[in-house]
């Protein structure tokens, strides 16, 4: 595949002049392969193919491979089925490569999204082929088709004739309908690993007899994010930027790490790695050093800070699993120090990096001065990477007090430097400021308030044993109003809710209930509340649904009760006179006196005896 470059011949990108030809030339995508292998083998061939990933996996690539592979022949004749093995360029390989041949129709659906387009297809679809085994439709974007689009290729989707094929392939796979993606078998095209995309670098860079050292092959497989064609494209820009092959006669200048850092706007790998080191050690000045001496040779601050990120993130995961260390795609300053990294900051210590870096990310993308922003984002990385968390400084105040003789109980007790009985706040606290030195007990003690109430409050935790507790008793319920009840003293309004409006009672005793439900119920009643009636009284409930009518819901009861109260007070000759008074009007709620009292004496203002004011007179005047 690698023909030679002359004067009369354009030059071919690599992301073209290295596109696969077969199955066997596709890389990361083995799954994919060994379905399509075994159905072809079997006979079981779909009459169409969905094919989804992101952009530069190989998604048209695979589409026309397929197209390849069912109208596979030789001259000789001797192929007269669909097969992926082809070793040999057939008689209507090369149109098909080339997105020329009659019966393989390629179709940009991102230009081509209307019915008529599809209406088309639809009509060409019942002719024969004109010279191949099979008519094969690639639509490619085809998630850009419009309702009606998709709506009329439905039926022709469904059932095609024997002699058609159809492949489809996008990046958006969610605005296809279900409808579509029901009648198409459906292959998820993986991005390519990292170790596995130097490798093929490798392989097409010695093909072009052009030397890349392989620190720019990992820093293009990382920038490329599992992108093929991203990675030769970088690749072609690479060559370009380190000074390229002129002409046929002069071979191409080596490509190396700085140039694809420079071309790329990345800082330094081993620079990244002495500014991690530097936050780690609480170095503040060596890391604004360092963060400046990046930026003024070109290094974006919010790219320094999101490599930053990167590395805390392969840190963490070497920790974790350490035989990440053998990826290929890494450089020898990653795995070496990296390791030594691992083995020695713990995870909260990274992870706490990590969040503060990954909030300082958005601070610089937003920010007017992005240096100024970044430098404060590492002030605050360096000034908390040697601060102890709680539970260390409770062990080593701990360790410190057994070891000087003091009983850890009787330390547990407020000493006169702390405030009144249970306030654990101190007298005097120190405003010193903590600096980058390394954490010991006598710093903390020097330090005063914060550390010493901390120490304190910390070591009674430890030093008091915990009570133990004693089973409750089973709860009792007496009636179906203390289960309504039950369920507003642990604030399950939800429960209460349905108990009132959508349960009607027949029996209740302790521990069992017979119920009727309403009709718009839900049908998952019953379980929730058997569930937590055995939560909240410590026993199970029989719970029984009858189809007996029961009483009315309590809500029924109420609204029956208020209709009651309204029907009375309208039929008062006052409450008549008021109404015929004023047309129109109408009772909207009635109170009980019992309410109405009590509602007067929570609204009215409590005066204590001997205040002074007359309560009668007060009343008039408002």
């Amino acid at each position: 595949m690698n023909e030679a470059t002359t004067p009369s011949t354009p030059y071919r990108v690599l992301a073209r002049k290295y596109r696969p030809s077969t199955f066997a030339d596709l890389i990361g995508q083995d799954a994919m392969v060994r379905t399509i292998t075994n159905a072809f083998e079997a006979g079981r061939i779909a009459q169409a193919w969905m094919l989804t990933g992101v952009r530069g996996v190989g998604k048209t690539t695979t589409a026309r491979i397929l197209a390849r592979a069912l109208n596979y022949e030789l001259p000789d004749g001797s192929v007269t089925a669909p097969t992926v093995a082809m070793p040999v360029l057939g008689v209507h390989c090369q149109a098909i490569m080339e997105s020329r041949h009659l019966d393989v129709i390629e179709m940009d659906a991102a230009s081509h999204n209307g019915v008529e387009d599809v209406r088309a297809i639809n009509d060409a679809i019942r002719y024969a082929p004109v010279s191949a085994r099979y008519k094969v439709y690639i639509l490619d974007e085809v998630h850009m088709l419009s309702g009606a689009a998709f709506n009329a290729l439905l039926k022709t989707l469904e059932e095609p004739p024997p002699h058609a094929k159809f492949v489809f392939a996008t990046t958006e796979i969610r605005k296809v309908p279900i409808t579509v993606l029901s009648r198409c078998q459906r292959f998820d095209l993986r991005r390519v690993d990292a170790a596995l995309l130097v490798k093929h670098l490798q392989d097409i860079a010695a093909k072009e007899a052009i030397a890349v050292e392989p620190e720019a092959l990992a820093l293009i497989a990382r920038a490329a994010e599992g992108s093929v064609r991203d990675a030769l494209s970088l690749l072609d820009q690479a060559i370009a930027h380190a000074g390229g092959a002129g002409n046929l006669t002069k071979t191409a200048a080596p490509v190396g790490a700085e140039d694809v850092r420079q071309m790329l706007g990345l800082a330094d790998r081993t620079r990244i790695i002495d500014l991690f080191e530097a936050l780690m050690r609480a170095d503040i000045a060596r890391a604004l050093a360092e963060l400046r001496d990046q930026y003024d040779t070109g290094a974006d601050p919010a790219m320094i800070l999101a490599d930053l990120a990167e590395f805390t993130h392969f840190v963490t995961r070497l920790k974790i699993v350490p035989a990440l260390a053998q990826d290929i795609s890494l450089t020898e300053a990653e795995r070496t120090r990296g390791r030594a990294f691992a083995g020695k900051l713990s995870l909260r210590v990274l992870a706490r990096t990590w969040q503060m870096l990954l909030k300082g990310i958005a601070e610089v993308e937003a920010a007017g001065r992005p240096v100024a922003a970044a430098e404060m984002v590492l002030v605050r990385i360096a000034y908390a990477a040697d601060l102890p968390t709680p539970d260390e400084v409770i062990r080593s105040l701990g360790d410190a007090t057994r070891g000087n003789g003091v009983d850890t109980a009787a330390s547990a007790h407020p000493s006169p430097a702390t405030g009144p009985a249970g306030d654990a706040r101190p007298r005097a606290t120190s405003r010193s400021e903590p600096t980058s030195r390394a954490y010991s007990p006598a710093r903390s003690e020097a330090q005063g308030g914060t550390s010493a109430a901390l120490a304190t409050i910390g070591l009674a935790a430890v030093a008091e044993p915990r009570p133990i507790r004693a089973e409750a008793p089973p709860r009792v319920l007496a009636d179906f109003a203390a289960l309504v009840a039950l369920a507003a003293e642990k604030r399950d309004l939800a429960m209460k809710s349905a108990l009132e409006r959508d349960v009607r009672l027949i029996r209740f005793e302790d521990g069992k209930l017979d119920i009727a439900l309403e009709a718009g119920a839900p049908q998952s009643l019953v379980g929730e509340l058997s569930k937590k009636l055995a939560d909240w009284t410590g026993r199970r409930w029989m719970i029984a649904v009858s189809t007996e009518p029961g009483a009315p819901s309590l809500k029924a009861q109420e609204q029956a009760r208020k209709a009651e109260l309204k029907d009375a007070v309208r039929a008062d000759p006052l409450v008549r006179a008021v109404l015929d008074r004023f047309p129109g009007a109408e009772i909207v709620d009635v109170r009980a006196p019992a309410d109405t009292a009590t509602s007067a004496a929570e609204e009215a203002p409590s005066n204590p005896p001997g205040d002074g004011v007359d309560t009668d007179v007060a009343d008039e005047e408002r």
